[in-house]
């Protein structure tokens, strides 16, 4: 009495042919473990089973991790890339003017934010010390005011560069005008002028609240703070 084929006789040649595509494919290999397992029963066991599926399993937490490594990678580049862009934007400018002015303009449509402003302490500023022409772009304060601002009043060291997102608390206007009113986050940066002179600061505000956040990587926005500083330092000389 002939044996009716369980599966098409074409199919089983092409499986007999190359047996690898089957063990290439995950989606394959799942269907004939379980059906084996139906096969042996409850009451056993398949050691080999269950090493397969711890393997697997090791094998997508290391497919997730690449992938992660790959993205971080690549953003990573991404705004080093962008940083280089904005240094140059800096340096375009000609006049000292010209060199505040962009960092309203180009240098700050290069970093992505919606406000940018270099903040100066000076005894000045409560009688109403002001450069019309630069009101976009400078902001002057009280001395003392950077490190109550990015301390946030605490009195503690500020790091060089402060990531964190805008309380009501925070007296924004002094630095951001009526763009008060809508910056959500903000990038903080310290600058050294130089022996003799009051601290700086930049502030790069977002409207987005969470463009700028403690987590994140300030080495970028470090080394970009490090290049204005010494731009500026040449200026004031």
């Amino acid at each position: 009495m002939a044996v009716q084929p369980l599966i098409d006789e074409d199919l089983r040649e092409r499986i007999l042919a190359a047996p690898e595509v089957i063990l290439e494919d995950r989606d394959v290999m799942r269907a004939l473990i379980a059906a084996n397992e139906r096969a042996m029963g409850a009451n056993i066991v398949d050691l080999r089973a269950i090493a397969m599926e711890r393997l697997e399993a090791r094998l997508d937490r290391l497919e997730d991790t690449h992938r992660n490594v790959i993205a971080a990678a690549y953003e990573n580049l991404a705004g080093t890339n962008q940083v280089h862009r904005a240094v140059l934007a800096l340096m375009e400018p000609a006049d000292f003017e010209g060199f505040l002015n962009s960092l309203a303009g180009p240098v700050a449509e290069v970093l992505r934010v919606d406000a940018a402003r270099l903040v100066l302490e000076s005894e000045q500023a409560d009688s109403g010390a002001r450069v019309p022409r630069l009101d976009d772009v400078l902001a002057v304060v009280p001395p003392g005011f950077i490190d109550s601002y990015a301390g946030r009043g605490r009195g503690v060291p500020g790091r060089q560069v402060t990531l964190r997102q805008i309380v009501p608390e925070d007296p924004g206007e002094r630095i951001y005008g009526p763009a008060a009113s809508w910056v959500r986050s903000e990038a903080l940066v310290r600058l050294d002028l130089g022996a003799g002179r009051r601290p700086g600061m930049l502030a790069l505000g977002a409207e987005d609240p969470h463009q700028f956040r403690p987590t994140q990587g300030t080495d970028l926005l470090g080394f970009f703070g490090a290049v204005f500083e010494r731009a500026l330092r040449r200026w004031l000389a």
